[in-house]
């Protein structure tokens, strides 16, 4: 198998450009390599952990965008990678029922190469904190939170019937400080209120489900404007979610978590939100990186020292045209994803790559704080000027990003029709997911 651009990793960025690229260039051209059948959007995986997405509404299918938006799809994990001969190896595929080969293993030669395969968590070390956690890095992990959560609260519930033993409820403890745990505290504490709706009558939520954040630095959502961790931390508090800051882990355990100032936390569940690297698997391909894993890129994106090898997204060390690092976010892929669309477009129509090399633009951030409301700051175009904005609208502009995703890989006519039927969906569904 061969074709002229093949994309590893179909996050964010990396779907967005293969979509991009199949629509001008076709299946022949353009490869997309991906582990999984299906694509979330990944800031919205602490409401698949919550119950309050659905995976199996949420999740696009890889077969069906490269059938519809122009490109290849090749469905098993990239293992290896000879870059002089131009050529990866994709793994075999299983069946997780009986370990029955599915698809054979596979070599495909690329004329350019995109390496865009997102981040994992960095656990820094800390004793038991791979082991006793959960971290929101892919769809199974947000559902193997919710799956335990719903165990968690039908013990508890249990316990507090007639001839129970009482329990005093759950205790459930996110490390990191940063969106994904602001933005999965609040999550859960909307949804454990719903879920006491749909069932679990005898659960008091403010009392029984315990929401602790931990944060190593002085203030939760520390690369944003003050202004904007402060509303953070005020609605946090009103929603009874104790916010710990300064607060160094040393040590996680099955049933707790331990801190440098010998505070014990009790923690029935516990999630790893306090860090990211670049997956390990890239360390063994022969492509250069840095200490966080992450590869090594010039200004146009172009892995140094590795001609026709690209990265974009959580996965590169990118430092833009004005020398500063890139920021892992989903808004520097988006638009890493369009400037290697305008490189590969000049190079098939035979002009050179682009002069100018990639330069970050920072719109500010929103951060979710459950349904009803959003914080963040938006970037002006003058230099330094930041606006903050919260609640309804701050929640409208959060809700866009995702419609913004869609229309990429989709469409606008699509999106908005999905738009409508998922609206109208949850209409006859529950607010959460109860199985």
């Amino acid at each position: 198998m061969r074709s002229e651009i093949v994309i590893v990793g179909g996050g964010a960025g990396g779907l967005e450009l293969a979509c991009k690229l199949g629509r001008k260039l076709g299946p022949e051209k353009v490869i997309l390599v991906d582990s999984r059948l299906y694509h979330v959007w990944k800031p919205s995986l602490h409401e698949v952990a919550a119950g309050t997405l659905d995976i199996h509404q949420e999740g696009l299918s890889y077969q069906m965008l490269a059938h519809d938006r122009g490109f290849t799809f090749v469905y098993g994990e990239m293992t290896a990678l000879d870059a002089g001969a131009k050529r990866l190896t994709v793994a075999p595929v299983t069946s997780p029922s009986d370990g029955e080969e599915v698809l054979p293993e596979r070599s495909i030669e690329y004329g350019s190469l995109v390496m865009s395969v997102g981040s994992t968590s960095n656990y820094f070390g800390v004793p038991g904190a791979r082991e006793n956690t959960i971290s929101l890095n892919a769809t199974e992990d947000a559902e193997r939170f919710r799956l335990r959560l719903l165990r968690l609260l039908a013990q508890a519930e249990r316990s507090k019937e007639p001839g129970g033993d009482g329990r005093s409820g759950l205790d459930i403890v996110i490390i990191g400080g940063g969106a994904t745990g602001v933005e999965l505290a609040a999550e859960l504490r909307e949804a454990s209120s719903v879920y006491a709706a749909y069932g679990f009558k005898n659960l008091q939520v403010r009392r029984d489900v315990r929401i602790t954040l931990l944060e190593g630095a002085p203030r939760i959502l520390a690369p944003l404007p003050e202004k904007v961790s402060g509303a953070a931390l005020r609605l946090l508090e009103q929603r009874a979610i104790r916010v710990v800051t300064d607060c160094r882990v040393t040590a996680i355990e099955k049933y707790q978590v331990s801190d440098s100032a010998g505070h014990v936390y009790p923690a029935d569940m516990c999630v790893w939100a306090a860090g990211i690297r670049a997956p390990e698997f890239l360390s063994a391909l022969g492509l250069p990186t840095n200490k966080g894993g992450q590869i090594e890129v010039d200004g146009h994106l172009q892995v140094k020292g590795v001609p026709g090898v690209y990265a974009l997204g959580d996965c590169a060390a990118c430092i833009d045209g004005k020398g500063k690092p890139v920021p892992p976010r989903a808004q520097a892929a988006h638009q890493q994803a369009d400037f290697l669309v305008k490189t590969f477009m000049n190079m098939a129509s035979g002009y050179p790559p682009q002069k100018n090399p990639y330069v970050y633009r920072d719109y500010g951030s929103l951060v979710s704080i459950g349904h009803q409301t959003t914080v963040g700051s938006l970037m002006g175009s003058l230099h330094g000027l930041s606006w903050f904005v919260e609640g309804f609208m701050a929640r409208m502009m959060y809700l866009s990003l995702h419609l913004l995703h869609h229309k990429a890989i989709l469409g606008s006519v699509r999106t908005g029709t999905m738009a409508l039927a998922r609206f109208l969906i949850r209409r006859t569904t529950p607010l959460v997911k109860l199985h």
